[in-house]
């Protein structure tokens, strides 16, 4: 356990993560929900591809890149291909997706960007239309835990790459 800092105090404005600078290693305090978080995840039973797609392009519109690094690597071990990895920014015009994959797309743009607009009935039928209610369920999961941890990550500003080494993710030969 970490000695507490009071409010208004910093201890340390950067602290070093396996050599890189971050702004507080968050993992360390409420780890019961750091945990939870984790086992939500796990838990999840939707298609790799798609959790793959899904967490890469919230974290492109989030601005996160800590894990637009993290799921553009996971995404290349589990198989996808590299050309989608590049037109997943452009998917709106790109035919390098399914329909099944454009609907989760679509939705996960509409979760992480509610503020702007809302959910509309237009919205949810459109998503119906390609996944039942378990699968919809399991994919709202996706997007919004992937939104927690972008906001983690941008937050205390963990550095990209830097937990490659332990989430094995090296293995996807990208620098």
């Amino acid at each position: 356990m970490k000695k507490k800092v009071p409010a208004g105090q910093i201890s340390h404005p950067l602290i070093h993560l396996f050599g890189e600078l971050m702004r507080l290693h968050y993992s360390q305090y409420a780890l019961d929900t750091y945990k939870a978080l984790l086992a939500l995840e796990a838990s999840l039973t939707l298609d790799s591809t798609l959790k793959d797609l899904v967490k890469l392009r919230v974290s492109q519109i989030n601005g996160c890149a800590f894990c637009v690094d993290m799921h553009v690597k996971e995404a290349k071990l589990h198989g996808e291909r590299e050309l989608r990895l590049h037109h997943l920014a452009v998917w709106h015009e790109s035919t390098l997706f399914t329909k099944k994959e454009r609907a989760a797309l679509q939705w996960a743009e509409n979760l992480t960007r509610i503020s702007e607009r809302g959910i509309h009935d237009a919205d949810y039928a459109a998503v119906r239309a390609h996944f039942d209610e378990e699968e919809l369920v399991a994919l709202t999961h996706v997007i919004n835990t992937i939104n927690v941890w972008n906001r983690l990550n941008v937050a205390f500003a963990t550095p990209a790459g830097s937990m490659d080494g332990l989430m094995g993710l090296e293995k996807a030969g990208l620098i």
